[in-house]
């Protein structure tokens, strides 16, 4: 039998709480030693995985869940509603369960498995929604989260991208715990932006605390508006902007304050996911895919700075909720994205040779009509249509929704859309993937593969080619 001191009675040691809700935040830094080369300044990852929902996002959760207690909008036995790319939903899942709340969360298609089966494991009922959808379109995760709200009584819709309670927990928790933690000695401060309350919110502290010394770095995309890209679809989850090229009016969070970010590194999926894979073998960490993409762009900044500056970037969730992706070679290798291991045999790449060099495939918007549509497909055997602007250069794997020819539009009617006549999509082949599992993977098609790098659609071959183990690209495209 365990005899507790007298002393002890009615009081309660460190880290000991009453439920979950107080248990968010106060996570640890942690120095990066062996990614950073020959960098002079000292860069910290702040671990937000560690709190007890998987990520950064519980700290919003908790102050947007407390800020509706305490207005009046949650009430006992209500539902707790959100529209999100996961870890929001995981934090406010958890929280709601703990506090006696349902819960409901709406999620694009392309979340990892991972991230549902957790949303699941909470006891929330996981919406899921097709991606890729303008703003007001009836099937875009906030519609239909805010359907959902008028449909249930006593619903609550967290709202993250406009609740002034997101930045507000990270100007109340995440900056004061960074200047607490580096005793006042940070010099620049790193986040991703996706709803923008984290780098709102800390960079705010941060800025008033330091007397206007802290530099705020904003992490990117490549191709997320925030940076400047044209808004195409990316690979990394949970941040950045996406910008659907039917969408009217582009409208940012109000919980991002613009005038707070100094500057904007603007990073590729490829070069985010090489460096996740580098960290996971050298530092230990494994980080999910936008904390590559913050660290990616913490790192650029680090290399400019001197020995006494410090850098502390925000770490926002774990690699565990990523492992069929970011960790999965099939994954990676069939968008062409960098491997977790080294390849030993031949690749799709050897094959194809610099892509740099391959004339990539002619895509389509899907909004034309047959008519037009079939004067740009004369005389090839297959092409891409894909969901984005005409002349926004090659196609993102993820926005092709189907393949058309000049057979199949040859004896449709001219002003019907070319979307009505669209046949499945292409297979396709990464150029990292090891070319017998490539052909192996694509059985026994035959005609036109796509050949993919990076995630986008980089030439058009016939499948034979790939058999024979030389290639001639299709069709002259």
């Amino acid at each position: 039998m365990t005899v507790v001191p007298s002393h002890a009675v009615g009081r309660v040691a460190a880290g000991v709480f009453d439920s979950v809700t107080d248990a968010v935040g106060n996570t640890p830094l942690v120095r990066l030693n062996r990614v950073v080369d020959d960098i002079r300044a000292t860069v910290y990852v702040k671990l937000e995985y560690l709190n007890p929902g998987g990520s950064v996002k519980d700290r919003a959760a908790r102050g947007m869940l407390l800020a509706a207690e305490a207005s009046g909008e949650l009430r006992p036995g209500g539902t707790v509603v959100e529209a999100t790319s996961g870890n929001t939903g995981l934090g406010l899942a958890a929280i709601a369960a703990a506090r006696g709340y349902r819960s409901i969360v709406v999620v694009p298609d392309k979340v990892s498995e991972e991230k549902k089966a957790l949303l699941r494991a909470h006891g929330a009922e996981v919406h899921v929604t097709p991606g890729l959808r303008p703003v007001d379109h009836p099937e875009h995760l906030r519609s239909v989260a805010l359907r959902l709200v008028e449909e249930i009584p006593g619903a609550w819709f967290a709202g993250q991208y406009d609740n002034a309670a997101n930045p507000a927990a990270h100007r109340a928790t995440t900056g004061p715990e960074i200047w607490g933690q580096t005793g006042g000695r940070v010099t620049h401060f790193v986040a991703g932006i996706g709803t923008g309350g984290t780098i709102t919110g800390a960079g705010e502290y941060l800025k008033e605390a330091s007397g206007g010394v802290v530099r705020v770095i904003g992490a990117d995309p490549q191709t997320s508006v925030y940076g400047g890209g044209d808004g195409r679809i990316w690979y990394v989850e949970a941040v950045g902007h996406f910008l659907h090229p039917e969408t009217e009016a582009d409208v940012w969070p109000e919980s991002y304050h613009v005038d707070v970010v100094d500057r904007i590194e603007r990073i590729p999926d490829a070069e985010a996911i090489r460096l996740l894979h580098r960290i996971a073998r050298e530092e230990g960490l494994l980080l999910g895919g936008s904390s590559g993409t913050a660290i990616a762009a913490a790192l650029r900044t680090a290399r400019a700075l001197g020995p006494e500056e410090v850098v502390v970037v925000i770490a926002p969730d774990s690699g565990r909720a990523y492992l069929s992706k970011y960790f999965s070679d099939a994954w990676l290798g069939a968008l062409g994205f960098p491997l977790t291991t080294a390849v030993t045999e031949p690749t799709v790449g050897d094959l194809v040779g610099d892509v740099d060099q391959l004339a990539a495939p002619v895509t389509l918007p899907s909004g034309l009509t047959v008519a037009e549509a079939r004067q740009l497909v004369h005389g090839t055997e297959g092409l891409p249509v894909a969901l984005q602007r005409a002349a926004a250069g090659p196609s993102v794997v993820a926005e092709i929704l189907g393949s058309v020819t000049a057979a199949t539009l040859a004896d449709a009617p001219d002003g019907d859309p070319v979307s009505a006549h669209l046949a499945a999509p292409l297979p396709f082949v990464g150029t990292t993937e090891p070319l017998r599992g490539a052909v192996q993977r694509i059985g026994d098609h035959s005609g036109p593969v796509l050949i993919t790098h990076e995630g986008r659609v980089v030439a058009l071959v016939d499948a034979s080619c790939l058999s024979a183990g030389t290639v001639e690209e299709h069709g002259g495209l």
